[in-house]
């Protein structure tokens, strides 16, 4: 079987998307330029569809539903439909579409309607662009900058279910500390200390609390909260002797402030942004500041 078929089997297998590494990996006695070569290959050949996922290029099998559709499609409709195409997970605003096409707004509309009863592309409510809505391929999956991720719920900040995952995270990693201060070697105890993301998204998952799966990017972002909140130190661990973030692990582990913050520390005034503003009797007061009267009650 040559290069070109190789590939594309390896991505007609993995719906999900195929990276540059899984590429070396499944031919690793091929070089790197003979790869890209047969990726822009298939590219212009309308067999594959190529997205960013974080900081990496994914290559997806293309529908052959929508090759189909812009092979009959009129010059104005394919043209929105390459536009939105180019987009991939992101999406685009319809202001964009209207710019890039330099089609009338009217027209515009028109054919979205057209795509979109075909069912050959969708629309979601962006939370990244102040919940305008943006255009994709009605077959992927919509990046998290765009819904938010985990942490929205119908476009809405779910902030109590944050709260949740920050208390367990931080409680499950006292319970570690208290275990491991047991030990009587100090190296040994500080290394039992720490836990790596992947055993704390493990237990978290375990306990039930979210409805979907967390993933680890999940629970390290909830991780960072505490290391900003100084109530966890994160650390990496190098597999090897390369410094390659693909063959590392970040643990956490709780630590004890050197010093605790004094009352004064914490009155919002000190970091307000409309504190200029402020005064007795203003539409801006101390007197009605529900930071103030938390920072007096605390």
């Amino acid at each position: 079987m040559d290069l070109e078929n190789c590939v594309l089997e390896l991505i007609i297998k993995n719906p999900n998307g195929v990276t540059n590494k899984m590429l070396q990996t499944a031919n690793p006695t091929t070089g790197v330029a003979e790869l890209v070569e047969v990726i822009n290959k298939l590219t212009a050949a309308d067999k594959i569809q190529i997205f960013h996922k974080g900081k990496q290029l994914v290559y997806m099998l293309k529908d052959p539903e929508s090759v189909k559709h812009c092979k009959g499609a009129d010059a104005e409709e394919k043209l929105i439909y390459q536009l939105i195409e180019k987009a991939g997970n992101k999406g685009i605003w319809i202001r964009d579409l209207r710019y890039a096409s330099n089609i009338p707004q009217t027209q515009v509309n028109k054919i979205l309607k057209s795509l979109e009863s075909k069912k050959l592309i969708k629309s979601v409510t962006s939370v990244a662009a102040s919940k305008k809505r943006v255009y994709m391929l009605y077959n992927i999956e919509p990046d998290r900058s765009v819904t938010g991720g985990t942490w929205y719920s119908d476009q809405e900040f779910e902030s109590e279910f944050v709260d949740v995952l920050n208390q367990q995270c931080y409680r499950y990693l006292q319970q570690e500390k208290a275990v491991a201060d047991k030990l009587s070697d100090p190296v040994s105890r500080r290394r039992a200390s720490f836990k790596s993301s992947k055993d704390i998204c493990d237990y978290i998952n375990g306990l039930k609390v979210s409805k979907v799966q967390l993933s680890m990017q999940d629970i390290e972002t909830i991780l960072d909260t505490l290391v900003f909140d100084g109530k966890v130190e994160k650390s990496v661990i190098y597999n090897n002797s390369t410094s390659d973030e693909e063959n590392s692990q970040k643990v956490y582990g709780v630590i004890k402030p050197l010093l605790s913050n004094c009352g004064l520390m914490r009155v919002p005034c000190g970091v307000c942004p409309v504190h200029n503003e402020c005064r007795d009797g203003g539409i801006i007061s101390p007197t009605t500041c529900p930071y103030m009267k938390e920072w007096l009650e605390y």
